[in-house]
């Protein structure tokens, strides 16, 4: 790589109170390309998770709960700053942590990390409230406003599979709001949340505005997080069982909560449709990042006139992604994040085979005869020729598969794509303009995209429904999560 990894072979450590913390245990960080570790990081302890919640509770009360909004939005642009000025760093310990190309990380990831800070400060600093005058008895009148109050301590709990973006997703809106947070990152990506540490501190951030904690899920630090009497919210993205967990450790202080679960995504494709562009458009909602995006389509109906034209062509385009280096320019696909969740992959590919799947293309471990035979690739996979009950068409794969079916009618497609237990996203692929909205809108999903797969309006609510989660994100819908309306009256 041409960008030295940040605490290459060193520590990784928590950050509390505006100080970085070491610990007695630590644990290994490890590359997915090639599974070798790159430093070690520190496991936070109960009593770190005590301190984190001591120091945000401090920090509401001192500096950063006393600034007004206006202010705290030049602490968080400098906090853009800081990350756009160590942007290689930044790029560097995202690719090492996750083995996504650097394409990737570089126009997406590390600069939608810094965009997040800007954008919610901005709009925390304009935002209005509500303002009312009520009629009385005397005629006198009175008024009627809000006033939008921080929760408290926010605990803020990041997935893996776009470590910095999705951590700054909720960091961002909630210390907008002027709450103090607690982070914890996924303990397969460290890395960025580290270098974020270093960069709050750097721009001026109040100690304990932000705290950031390493470790594990159960029985650890993030159920200690979680189920801290201390701990006023919780915002979570990640699997749909482990936000049932939180849910649970969350039920007895009746605190709010923020969920975007996991997503079982369905892709129509009618006769009508623009069919290059629905091949092109499908094969990068399939296999991005490897398919480890939560907006990823896993099952893909298709007009039965257009079916087998369609799975070939789909297995044309997966057979032609390029499974490289990170550093690589040309390189389309990464390997999944870990051993372990290959494994799990490659556990629904066989249960698809014993389901009587046709294996379209992939459904195995690409070798390379280099140190990629040591990391945790998986093939572009496509199926076909199973039944609604099968696993593979039911549960949430995570990874770069898909099963193709065919459809008949209008009716049937929009039932195939609705029974299932998620509902984040879907796209329809049809020049129907009638058809397009007439589909889009009845379907059981947070987001629908018509001829085009993660356009996205930052300013557009974002969540999905059923087991796919709890609440929206997304511009004024975070910053009316992070924030407690109070109503005052006064008497005219």
């Amino acid at each position: 790589m041409t960008q030295a990894i940040p605490h290459a072979g060193g520590r990784l450590r928590n950050f509390i109170g505006g100080a970085f913390r070491d610990s007695e245990h630590t644990f290994a960080n490890i590359n997915p390309v090639d599974g070798s570790e790159i430093n070690r990081v520190c496991r936070a302890s109960r009593s770190d998770v005590d301190g984190a919640v001591d120091a945000a509770r401090q920090a509401l009360q001192g500096d950063w709960g006393t600034m007004s909004a206006a202010q705290r939005a030049v602490v968080l642009h400098r906090v853009a700053d800081g990350i756009e000025a160590r942007f290689d760093e930044f790029v560097a310990a995202e690719m090492a942590d996750t083995g996504k190309s650097l394409q990737q990380a570089s126009s997406i990831d590390i600069p939608r990390g810094a965009a997040n800070f800007r954008i919610f400060a901005d709009l925390q600093k304009s935002r209005a409230t509500e303002c009312f005058h009520t009629a009385t008895d005397d005629g006198r009148g009175a008024l009627n406003y809000a006033v939008d109050k921080p929760l408290g301590v926010v605990a803020v709990i990041a997935p893996w599979n776009l470590p910095l973006l999705l951590l700054t997703w909720k960091l961002a809106p909630a210390m907008a709001a002027g709450n103090a947070v607690i982070a914890k990152p996924s303990e397969e990506t460290p890395a960025t949340a580290t270098l974020l540490a270093e960069v709050m501190r750097d721009a001026g951030v109040p100690a304990g505005a932000f705290n950031l904690v390493h470790g594990f899920g159960p029985g650890c630090t993030g159920e200690w997080i979680t189920s801290h009497s201390g701990v006023d919210a919780i915002t979570f993205t990640g699997e749909s069982k482990t936000g049932s967990a939180i849910m649970r450790a969350a039920a007895d202080g009746v605190k709010p909560i923020s969920f975007e679960l996991g997503g079982k995504n369905a892709a129509l494709i009618f006769a009508d449709c623009d069919f290059d562009a629905a091949v092109e458009g499908t094969a990068r909602s399939v296999f991005t990042n490897g398919g480890q995006v939560c907006l990823c389509t896993e099952r893909v109906y298709v007009e039965r006139k257009i079916f087998p034209q369609f799975v070939a062509a789909l297995k044309q385009k997966a057979e032609a992604l390029n499974i490289g280096w990170p550093q690589d320019a040309d390189t389309d696909m990464g390997p999944l994040i870990s051993h372990k969740h290959r494994d799990k992959v490659l556990s629904f590919f066989s249960s698809a085979r014993a389901d009587g799947a046709e294996v379209i293309t992939g459904g195995d471990i690409p070798k390379f005869n280099d140190t990629r035979d040591s990391g945790a690739f998986v093939q572009p996979t496509i199926f076909t020729g199973l039944p609604e009950t099968a696993d593979i068409v039911r549960k949430e794969v995570f990874g770069p598969v898909c099963h193709i079916a065919p459809f008949d009618s209008e009716e049937e497609a929009i039932q195939l794509a609705n029974n299932t237990d998620y509902g984040l996203a879907a796209t329809v692929w049809t020049d129907n303009l009638q058809r397009a909205h007439r589909v889009a809108g009845v379907m059981d999903v947070g987001i629908a995209w018509v001829n085009t797969w993660y356009l996205r309006d930052l300013r557009t609510p974002f969540g999905g429904v059923k087991l796919s989660g709890i609440g929206r994100e997304g511009g004024a819908h975070s910053l009316s999560f992070y924030s407690e309306p109070m109503n005052i009256c006064i008497k005219l």
